[in-house]
């Protein structure tokens, strides 16, 4: 195990670093010039503009800039945001706390409500309960985030008045319930899908009629044999989804001006802030390559057969 988690923390160094290195390209590539944009509509002083770009570091290549920022990285340092002069690593304080309780609430949602639709409708396949659940997932599926944002904001906060239209306080959880039910409401519905597909097909596997023919209760048969063996795909998809949901958060964040991470990007892009862009986006692969490593690790605790030499 030890070995494999080794092979696997060295295989995430060169995509953390293509990655970045990605984004740093893009960036380098738009049109315009962040430290002229200071300027506004005014005419600016050349000789400020490259003494600004000159310590800031822009005046140098963009493999240049690239390792430079790989190696402040490593000491903790993210940058410089330009418009402000504040550094990014502030940014970043304040605004992931906020995206990661409306993520939480989210996942969690995906987890205690969709799993259990799906092994309900797995268990009474074409059942009306069966039909039922996938009528309202495909509803789910169907409905773009945005549009579901809005309607929820509309009907909830403005027709019946049960909540406030936006989020006044971004750091409090209750404030923080509609959006992330907006957030998870799609993850909610693949999950369900997902993991009735895999009940569906697994209730048919030998070891399950071996089982109900041993004659165990239909509770230990459900959530010892047949539910883990069908987990298996649905938390490959959960480990690939809690990046997603981080990042899809941007257009749920937008709508009820929830100050995140998508606020923080949204006029990062608006200004060509470079810095903190690939600093925000850094600590998004992150999550993912560690939410991928856990997920293969969670294969042996699911499956017996799957060990890892």
């Amino acid at each position: 195990m030890g070995r494999y988690v080794a092979r696997r923390l060295l295989q995430m160094i060169p995509v953390f670093i293509g990655t970045t290195l990605l984004i740093f390209l893009v960036m380098y590539a738009l049109p315009g010039d962040p430290v002229r944009a200071l300027w506004g509509d005014k005419p600016p002083d050349p000789s400020q503009i490259e003494k600004i770009r000159h310590d800031l570091g822009l005046d140098q290549p963009i493999l240049k800039q690239y390792w430079d920022y790989l190696i402040g990285l490593f000491q903790g340092d993210f940058g410089t945001q330009i418009a402000s002069g504040r550094p990014v690593a502030d940014i970043l304080t304040d605004a992931f706390p906020v995206t990661i309780r409306l993520t939480l609430i989210a996942f969690t949602l995906t987890i205690v409500i969709g799993i259990p639709l799906g092994v309900l409708a797995g268990m009474r396949l074409g059942k009306i309960t069966d039909n039922v659940i996938l009528i309202l997932t495909l509803l789910l599926i169907s409905v773009p985030v945005f549009v579901m944002g809005f309607l929820a904001q509309a009907f909830l906060g403005f027709e019946l008045g049960w909540i406030e239209p936006t989020v006044q306080d971004s750091l409090a959880f209750d404030q923080l319930m509609l959006p992330g039910i907006v957030l998870g409401a799609l993850s909610l519905a693949y999950v369900t899908r997902l993991t009735r597909t895999s009940i569906a097909e697994n209730r048919r596997a030998d070891y399950v009629r071996t089982a109900v023919a041993k004659g165990l209760p239909r509770r230990r048969v459900v959530g010892r044999h047949l539910l883990r063996n069908s987990l298996i795909p649905v938390v490959t998809f959960l480990g690939y989804d809690l990046g997603s949901l981080m990042a899809g958060a941007i257009v749920t964040e937008g709508i009820f001006n929830v100050k995140g991470v998508g606020g923080a990007i949204y006029e990062a892009i608006l200004r060509r802030e470079g810095t903190t862009i690939v600093g925000l986006v850094t600590v998004m692969v992150l999550i993912y390559l560690l939410a991928n490593l856990i997920v293969d690790l969670l294969y042996a605790v699911l499956d017996p057969r799957i060990r890892y030499a």
